[in-house]
């Protein structure tokens, strides 16, 4: 049975095992300046003194009544706490800016970052004039246990920001002091981790996968002590702030922590706020308001979910408090891209058990979505609980159906083959016998897809496979590799597209670059040194995955990855 074949019978057992255990095509921001473009570009603010917050609506959600900022375990009836950032004691330098972020979301011109305050800001050494900065109670499951209340350690969410096309973002700091929810912690973040944040979330929009976005990143000088993985060696590294912004810093554990508590009252608050603000397309209020939200956030986390696994993307630590109900990507730690196709793939150095490797991401989705359902089952009429598990149910079907339309169109497949009776080879039976090629010699996943893209139909019906094409040439030593690339064949005649369409559109969504875990610490390696450079790089590179780029090649970033790159690991201190 085909890899896809054994998916697909374990999701759609899915729903009855988790509860038994308990356990869009990015924006285009390359486009040169024409004349409107300079109109809309002298909008733009070019100084802080220029910008402001939006009316503040989070504030107004039930708030912590002790203003002094100290540590404590429990702080109950409340989803914030005042708090402001702790400034930093050297100067702030900036390490890299998204100017897609700044134009597209804040409605600031790029030269902004050229303004002290600017970076003051960001580094939460300053708080501009009528901001509430804010730190969020929230709790959540970690790694399948409930861990009380948890709540923005490091964070801080200094407001909330409606630009000129109407969209609303919230703006957040992460690693700007330590809050009420600090626990044992010290409140900051390290350049190596924040590099990775920073160029991960801004990468993941150019591969078209939901996702909070990066405004800006600064480092200081001062210094922050680290166990990278735990094991009582200490090291000073660089403190430094990633300004993202998310249209909602709303979590599963938002709800979680306020129906452990049986704070009702507030549970009810900020299930209509979200509902307001975040859902304003649901025209329900009450219970099938609430529901239909619910089932919104399925959808969309599947598809989320979905569009992690085409890309080989693990998030390495899917605890429900890392769980957006935007759903959308947050909280990238000890993330990773598989290099040699393994399902098994867990970069987080941290996860011994394996829990939240490549292929279970799925079934966690569900695991934690059924944990939400609990959270806001006190706020629906118990005749209708059962509508929220007949919505978890369909959790399997969609991330399915999504992910094989994903790879079909990854494959260069025009048509869906419904009659299974047909000698056609199916996208599932295709999917499946790469993927287990892949698995049996250990190819490069990324790779492996942007060679199918860019080999004509003819070398691939010879098998005239390139020693360049080193990613397929892989696959080669499977004997399962020239059954696919007979079907595979035959089913691309069948399509008939042309072949020179079918190379474009594959290499439209396959990317060539990804952000392998080597090439985000080559770049934080220069960083640590004050040389920016190869951050700024990265984040160019990134912003165009797909389109070959000649300074990328001459680093490698396209080839095999090096030796040393094996020993590289991350852990949730990442």
């Amino acid at each position: 049975m085909t890899r896809i074949g054994r998916l697909l019978i374990f999701t759609q057992g899915l729903f009855i095992e988790a509860r038994g255990k308990h356990y869009c095509k990015p924006a285009d921001i390359t486009r040169l300046y024409d004349s409107k473009c300079d109109i809309a570009r002298m909008d733009l603010k070019k100084s802080m003194k220029d910008w402001k917050f939006s009316d503040p609506k989070l504030s107004k959600l039930p708030l912590d009544p002790i203003v002094e900022n100290y540590v404590r375990r429990n702080v109950p009836k409340s989803v914030f706490s005042v708090v402001r950032p702790t400034p930093f004691r050297t100067k702030p330098k900036l390490v890299a800016f998204s100017g897609s972020v700044l134009k597209e979301i804040l409605d600031m011109d790029p030269d902004i970052t050229r303004d002290g305050e600017f970076l003051d800001w960001v580094a939460g050494n300053k708080v501009l004039e009528g901001c509430i900065p804010l730190a969020h109670r929230y709790g959540g499951y970690q790694f399948g246990y409930w861990a009380e209340q948890l709540g923005d350690g490091r964070a801080h969410l200094l407001g909330e920001y409606t630009n000129r096309k109407g969209e609303r973002w919230e703006l957040q700091l992460k690693g700007s002091g330590k809050t009420p929810y600090s626990r044992f912690a010290d409140g900051r973040a390290v350049l190596r981790s924040s590099v990775r944040e920073f160029l991960c979330s801004e990468g993941m929009y150019y591969l078209g996968i939901p996702t909070s976005r990066a405004a800006a990143l600064i480092v200081t000088d001062d210094p922050v002590p680290r166990d990278m993985f735990y094991n009582g060696r200490l090291k000073n590294e660089r403190g430094a702030v990633v300004l993202r912004v998310a249209p909602s810093w709303f979590r599963f554990g938002s709800f979680e922590v306020l129906a452990k508590n049986k704070e009702l009252e507030e549970l009810k608050q900020l299930a209509d706020f979200i509902l307001t603000n975040n859902f304003k397309h649901i025209q329900e209020v009450g219970d099938n308001g609430y529901i239909a939200m619910f089932a919104e956030v399925c959808e969309k986390t599947a598809e989320m979910i979905a569009k992690w696994s085409v890309v080989g993307f693990a998030h390495g630590v899917m605890n429900t408090d890392n769980m957006s109900i935007g759903s959308v990507t947050i909280d990238y730690g000890p993330f990773g891209f598989v290099d040699a196709y393994d399902p098994g793939f867990t970069p987080n150095h941290s996860d011994d058990m394996g829990r939240y490797d490549l292929e279970n991401q799925v079934n966690i989705g569900l695991w934690n979505l059924d944990k939400l359902s609990e959270a806001i089952k006190p706020l629906i009429s118990v005749e209708k609980h059962s509508q929220l598990e007949q919505i978890l149910q369909g959790y399997g079907k969609h991330y399915q159906d999504v992910q094989i339309r994903l790879y079909r169109a990854k494959l260069g497949l025009q048509s869906e083959i419904q009659d299974k009776t047909k000698d056609t080879a199916s996208n599932e039976l295709l999917v499946g016998l790469l993927l287990d090629a892949m698995e049996t010699t250990k190819a490069d996943f990324t790779q492996t897809f942007r060679d199918l893209s860019e080999l004509s139909i003819q070398d691939l019906e010879e098998v005239k496979i390139p020693e360049s094409a080193w990613g397929l040439s892989t696959c080669l030593k499977s004997t399962k590799i020239k059954e696919f690339l007979k079907l595979y064949t035959e089913r691309l005649k069948t399509d008939g597209i042309e072949d020179e369409a079918r190379m474009e559109g594959m290499q439209s969504v396959n990317p060539r670059y990804i952000l392998r875990n080597w090439i985000a610490q080559t770049a934080i390696q220069r960083a640590e040194e004050d040389d920016f450079s190869e951050v700024q790089f990265v984040l160019k590179l990134l912003q165009n995955p797909f389109r070959i780029n000649k300074e990328a090649e001459d680093r490698g970033y396209a080839s095999p990855p090096p030796d040393w790159s094996k020993k590289l690991a991350v852990s949730c201190s990442s």
